[in-house]
This record gives C-alpha cells, structure tokens and sequence, in this order.
C-alpha cells in the first residue's frame, strides 16, 4: 500500500466540503474546485509530502477521468434533436471560437516578447488537456506547461465565465454553454453541467468540437502567425 494512503479520502473529503462551501455562500469565484486546491495544497506543504506520492495515493480518481469525460457524451445525447437543428451556427461558433483562443492567446504571448516554443506552448491553452499536450509537442512546445495553461484556463472559465456571461445578459442555455465549452474546456463544462444540465449538454459538444478544429488547423495557423507577428 502506498505510504500517501490517506491522499486519497483528503481528496474526496476536501472536495466536498468545498461544494457544500460553494453551494453555501453561492458565489462564482468560491469554486469547488479551487477552493479543495486551497484545501490540500498546504496540507502537504507542511506534512512536506511530496505531490509524486500524493499523486500515487489518489491514483484511483485519476482513472475515473477518462469514464467520466466519456459520461458527459450521456446530456449531450438527450440533447440530439437540438443539436440537429441547429447544427451549421454550433460549427460556426466552435470555428470562430477555436480561431480567436488560438491567435488571441498566440498574439498576445508573441506580443510580450514570448519566444516561439513559449508561443507554441500556449496556442492549444482552451482544449482538453490532452489534446493540448498533442497539439503543443506538435508545434515544438513544451506540453508539460501547455497541461498548466490548459488548467489556468479551465479554471478561470468555470470560475468567471457564468459571472461575464450573466454581465452581457447571455440567457440562452445554448449560447452559454457553447461559449464556455469553447474557453474552458472540461473544467468549464463541469461548472456548466452543474448549473443546468442542457447548458452542461451543448459545453460538452463545444469542448469536443473545438478539441477537433484546434488539432486539424493549429499546425497550420502557427507558421502564419510566427511569419505575421514573429
């Protein structure tokens, strides 16, 4: 048995506290998600664990993962008959969405003096972390930051995404959970599915979609943008 035995009820433990929190006090940046990192984090700073055998004694939720990306498939076909109708705007806004999170965050990054593996690093920033460790290895990044870029990413949609959505008076399930499905990726689409199952439903077909159009044009976009901004 591993010697971080206990990493994995502190995991479980701390995360629902943290939702009973959240559900509490009911207030976008008291994230769940955050507000466990908050939880755990110093507690293995002072225990002086090192996140290696933390990691190794929460292994089993790790493996969840994959079942429960595959899970959200589950709204996302209830939701067909919606999705069939409506199909070529849902094309459309993933396009247009996957198009500006590429060149917004590549630009920017270019802008501030960024080399290009650093560049290419955080083009893939609003896709799943997988894809984005592919896309990023594949355009001679690091994909080991593009994981870091993709969780910044992903955690500052779920925390902030319904707040702007809710300032610029977006009402529509399907519009919110399109935009947030194509910033925040699995973490914005857990927020999402949490606040309303139909919203959940189209974020988790903007997170596949958009997964797809980055991987197919990424490698193309980058050398246009390095031989227009570099």
């Amino acid at each position: 048995m591993t010697d971080a035995w206990w990493s994995l009820p502190l995991t479980v433990v701390a995360y629902l506290l943290a939702r009973k929190l959240a559900a509490k006090i009911n207030i976008s940046i008291i994230n769940p998600l955050l507000v466990a990192m908050a939880i755990v984090i110093p507690i293995l700073l002072l225990t002086h664990i090192p996140y290696t055998r933390y990691f190794a004694g929460s292994t089993f939720l790790n493996q969840l993962l994959q079942p429960a990306v595959v899970a959200l498939a589950l709204p996302l076909y209830e939701q067909m008959h919606q999705i069939r109708a409506r199909w070529k705007t849902i094309i459309s806004v993933c396009f247009i969405g996957s198009i500006t999170a590429m060149v917004s965050g590549t630009a920017i990054a270019l802008w501030m003096g960024a080399t290009p593996e650093i560049a290419a690093t955080i083009m893939p920033k609003s896709v799943t972390t997988p894809i984005a460790m592919a896309v990023s290895g594949s355009l001679h990044g690091i994909p080991a930051i593009s994981a870091i870029c993709v969780l910044i990413a992903g955690v500052l949609g779920a925390v902030f995404g319904h707040m702007l959505l809710n300032l610029f008076k977006v009402h529509s399930k399907s519009s919110r959970g399109l935009a947030i499905g194509n910033a925040s990726h699995a973490l914005g689409t857990a927020r999402a599915a949490e606040i309303d199952y139909q919203e959940g439903a189209f974020s988790s077909l903007a997170l596949v979609i958009c997964g797809i159009i980055t991987s197919l044009l990424a490698p193309f976009l980058f050398p246009l943008l390095m031989h227009w901004l570099g």
